[in-house]
């Protein structure tokens, strides 16, 4: 298979399987979680490359892989749809210090994530002294004291 169409198939899985794995997945990397991506990242080098090692092949797949990230960084750019679905947008998980259970279970946040970013941010120890709590989109819990 050509390299080119290899790059973008490979670039759009990852995107897509990191979209539905959730954004705490990110922010909180484990030790399983480090071990797993070293291993599809050795199985993202055979997908890519197949069995052609050469540096010319590399350096087809590393420019596509480049350039399919600045297309798409354009289109979010252009289109805020796009963007949505890539990125994802800020969601409010504790609402007047009222935990939203079902958005917390979706995103796979508990009620103790929630608490350990407003004793490390602002010294709460309480779900009612927070105002609102919102996952941010690189993984992160930002909380808005009461």
């Amino acid at each position: 298979m050509n390299p080119v169409l290899r790059g973008v198939i490979i670039y759009l899985f990852l995107l897509i399987i990191f979209r539905i794995t959730g954004k705490r997945s990110l922010s909180q990397a484990t030790t399983f979680d480090f071990i797993l991506l070293l291993i599809i990242g050795e199985a993202t080098q055979q997908a890519l490359l197949g069995d052609d090692f050469s540096i010319t092949n590399s350096l087809i797949v590393i420019t596509t892989l480049v350039g399919v990230d600045l297309l798409l960084s354009q289109l979010k750019n252009k289109f805020k749809a796009i963007d949505k679905v890539v990125e994802g947008a800020p969601l409010v998980v504790v609402d007047k210090g009222k935990p939203l259970k079902e958005r917390m279970r979706k995103c796979r946040i508990q009620e103790e994530d929630v608490l350990e970013a407003a004793r490390s941010k602002h010294g709460l120890e309480r779900m009612d002294q927070i105002k609102y709590a919102v996952l941010e989109i690189d993984g992160s819990i930002s909380i808005i004291p009461s």
